[in-house]
């Protein structure tokens, strides 16, 4: 098994992408006291992709993380961006109380703001990162065939015709070398990519812009008021405003946001390299997920190796054997790979919301926070960075839109919402099974 081991990589969570780093930079700790417009709590995408918005935009911005750049999920995850948004059916209920009959619009334009976004910033600022189009969203039972027919349907209406595509058995067969679907939604408008590389090529972006990135420096305290402020253990932040965007990473401000979002891990292998089988059994390169509700998903990397994810645990332990839990679903899926070299494994840990909405609010006047995208972060962070960039130069628009949706609230934090989450997730389980 490899593990990244050497310089700035031996200080982030060993997997593929720590080890495949285009740009190991190393920002500096927070020492002493910054003055900025905003003071941006965590170098994920949420954070990352905020100040790059608010750089754009003129503002002075600092981002402080207390590991890496893309050190948590944003780092970590399975690299595809997918007009899937988690917890639609959620957002359409409560936000038609505000938007009436544009809620579905609003919503369809949504899922792909995201695309969008990174693409225009790959573009704008050169950055390297694997990006690829296409997506297989694949059917295992007759009633996934149902739901992607009438996805496929929507977009048709939609003006997506010539990007979206149904597939039969014999379809799939000519994509996948895999016995287990009985159909596919093709779709050309998805991306997947490098998340660590496109992460840190936009903390490159925004610094180029003049944004201030410390690492290595946990927030120990947000200090409210008309000038607020975030606390380190070697320096200060003072700011016009603040935005807290570590997710499910951190443990401040737990007076309002405990109870609000929970940790559920994922797990995900890479195999070795795979040369021409990589072709063999994924011959268009194409990233998959299936219509589960706990489901699998895989792309081939830049050097051919097959990336597979799956089997989330929602109890927010992850002491566990990645490789042993996902190697049978791997030779499940490609016959022609058993007993293939599994070279990288780890996990991380998705922010979970009981609804699966985006959690956007304020904690007093000019302290913000934006966390809990449920496994679907990569596009929905860019988004929900894009809001937030908007609301703390003054257009509350969306931003009010997301802040007025009700969540649920579990008392005693993770130690009842896991095992909520858990039951839960059996009973979707349940359900999956039977339909």
């Amino acid at each position: 098994m490899h593990a990244a081991v050497n310089g700035a990589q031996a200080q982030r969570a060993s997997s593929y992408y720590s080890a495949t780093l285009n740009d190991p930079v190393e920002y500096p700790r927070l020492e002493g006291t910054v003055e900025v417009d905003v003071a941006i709590i965590g170098g994920g995408f949420t954070g990352v992709a905020t100040a790059v918005e608010l750089a754009e935009r003129g503002l002075k911005v600092a981002i402080v993380e207390t590991h890496r750049i893309g050190w948590g999920a944003s780092g970590r995850n399975g690299g595809q961006v997918t007009g899937s948004l988690s917890g639609d059916e959620a957002m359409r209920t409560q936000m038609r109380r505000r938007l009436g009959a544009e809620v579905d619009d609003f919503i369809w334009q949504l899922r792909w703001r995201g695309h969008q976004i990174i693409e225009q910033r790959v573009a704008r600022y050169g950055i390297q990162c694997d990006l690829k189009h296409g997506h297989l969203h694949a059917a295992m039972k007759p009633s996934h065939l149902d739901e992607l027919r009438a996805f496929e349907a929507e977009a048709q209406r939609r003006g997506m015709g010539d990007q979206v595509q149904l597939l039969d058995r014999r379809g799939v067969s000519q994509h996948l070398q895999s016995p287990l679907y009985l159909g596919a939604l093709k779709n050309s408008r998805n991306l997947h990519l490098h998340p660590l590389n496109l992460c840190l090529g936009e903390a490159r972006a925004a610094g180029q812009l003049g944004a201030l990135i410390f690492e290595q420096s946990e927030v120990l305290e947000i200090v409210h008021g008309a000038r607020p402020a975030v606390i380190t253990a070697h320096g200060r932040i003072d700011a016009r405003q603040v935005l807290l965007a570590g997710d499910v990473y951190h443990k401040l401000e737990q007076r309002q946001l405990k109870g609000k979002i929970f940790p559920a891990m994922g797990g995900i292998v890479t195999t070795a390299a795979l040369g021409e089988l990589a072709e063999q059994i994924n011959p268009h390169d194409l990233a998959v997920y299936d219509c589960r509700f706990v489901l699998d998903y895989y792309r081939l990397t830049a050097d051919k190796r097959l990336l597979f994810g799956g089997g989330a645990h929602y109890s927010g332990r992850d002491s566990r054997d990645i490789e042993a839990e996902l190697r049978p679903c791997i030779e499940r899926t490609f016959p022609a790979l058993r007993g293939v070299p599994i070279e990288f494994e780890w996990s991380c840990a998705m922010g979970i919301v009981v609804n699966r909405i985006p959690q956007l609010g304020k904690l007093s006047d000019n302290v913000w926070y934006c966390q809990g995208y449920s496994g679907h972060g990569i596009a929905t962070s860019h988004i929900m960075g894009e809001i937030m960039a908007e609301a703390l130069t003054g257009t509350l628009e969306r931003f009010d839109t997301f802040a007025q949706c009700r969540h649920i609230k579990v008392p005693m934090g993770d130690l009842l919402g896991n095992p909520l989450l858990s039951v839960g997730m059996w009973y979707y389980q349940m359900l999956e099974k039977l339909r």
